[in-house]
């Protein structure tokens, strides 16, 4: 009797172990489940049974490759640099990706800023902006790629001086050179007229350095350097009466109306003994036709064309 009694003791002992263990087991079990539930919103982003197009869904195309020439063939290159726990991946014209190197089921994996346009000031390339990454609260995601000298083409380092904007250091040899990064090269030969003519108007006077910045802004997204923001709105009536204005008989037209115009409005003065200047001067410029040739040239006064703006500076 004892020896049963002893035995029924050790069953009972063991079902009330058992017992306990399931009991740790299930609440220890649905606990970790909550915890993971309540993780950040980067859920499933590196899901090993999603798709790398599933896991990075880029919200815009990039731009087209722009710029310096020397530049061009980093296109279709990337550069990786790990910092603490994070790998992050630089394709110049393309994009920037940040990926978590965890063993954590849902690791973030996103997308930091996608190739858009340049920074520019003083006829210089400053930087290149990458925008419209991964949502970050209200905002999205954008990164500051500067460019800095070196033997060799790396990614050297990443921060965040604010939140959700993110500044890259890209190393390479391709900017060593004094010129590399001058931005007037890169125009073609209309884009740099028009970028000497606004300097010229500037000079003397007939703008102000908010009317040259826009002019800058207008040559800079005819060249692509910078995203355009113009909507084209197609209007063939418009350009056909703009195309008969330009003729040199439409001018003509327009010349013979005003110098009626004058005469009458020197009458009138003269009537009423008002004194004015006969033969005013022209402050901008003056316009010259040429009636056999059927031609007209513009003769500027005191021509300053600075469009280089440390081309010869920099030697």
């Amino acid at each position: 009797m004892p020896a049963m009694y002893s035995v029924y003791k050790g069953i009972s002992h063991l079902i009330g172990l058992w017992v306990v263990c399931l009991s740790l087991y299930f609440n220890h079990g649905f606990a970790g489940k909550m915890k993971i539930v309540e993780e950040p919103n980067t859920f499933g982003l590196n899901n090993p049974f999603l798709s790398q197009g599933s896991r990075l869904q880029p919200k815009v195309t990039p731009s087209p490759v722009s710029g310096p020439d020397h530049l061009h063939h980093l296109s279709g290159k990337c550069f990786s640099l790990t910092e603490s726990t994070y790998r992050y991946e630089f394709c110049p014209f393309h994009n920037i990706t940040q990926h978590e190197q965890s063993f954590r089921w849902n690791a973030y994996s996103g997308i930091l800023g996608i190739w858009q346009e340049w920074e520019m000031a003083n006829n210089t390339f400053t930087g290149m902006w990458m925008r419209d990454g991964d949502a970050c609260g209200t905002r999205n995601r954008e990164t500051k790629v500067i460019l800095v000298c070196s033997n060799s083409s790396k990614l050297a380092q990443v921060s965040e001086p604010s939140t959700c904007v993110y500044s890259l250091t890209f190393e390479t040899p391709l900017v060593c050179h004094p010129h590399s990064l001058l931005v007037y090269p890169t125009l073609n030969e209309r884009l740099q007229k028009e970028w000497d003519d606004a300097e010229q108007a500037l000079y003397e006077g007939l703008i102000t350095d908010q009317g040259y910045n826009n002019l800058l802004r207008d040559i800079f997204e005819d060249a692509g350097l910078l995203k355009s923001h113009k909507v084209e709105v197609s209007q063939p009536e418009a350009t056909t009466d703009s195309e008969k204005h330009n003729s040199l008989k439409k001018c003509k037209e327009d010349y013979q109306k005003r110098s009626e115009e004058i005469v009458r409005l020197r009458a009138l003065l003269s009537q009423h003994n008002i004194p004015y200047d006969s033969q005013p001067e022209w402050s901008f410029w003056n316009i010259v036709t040429d009636e056999e040739k059927g031609t007209k040239s513009v003769i500027t006064q005191d021509l300053h064309l600075r469009g280089d703006l440390g081309l010869d500076d920099l030697d």
